[in-house]
């Protein structure tokens, strides 16, 4: 059980040096977005956010009430 515990530390412990090396080594020490409207790739392809995509379908679903 000990030992299980350890390991797990040990593993945690060096994520977290490889996080250090990262932010300390690397140019304006930044990572990089994970949202999905900041991903170039994306907005070619039209892929929004969840937040986006359910903000145009109440929009449209109004838009379409209203006719």
């Amino acid at each position: 059980m000990i030992e299980t515990l350890l390991i797990s530390t040990l593993i945690i412990a060096i994520a977290m040096l490889f996080f250090l090396v990262r932010v300390l080594f690397v140019k304006q020490g930044e990572f990089k977005s994970q949202h999905i409207h900041d991903s170039e790739a994306m907005r070619e392809r039209g892929i929004h956010c969840v937040m986006d995509q359910d903000r145009e379908m109440r929009e449209q679903k109004r838009l379409n009430i209203n006719e």
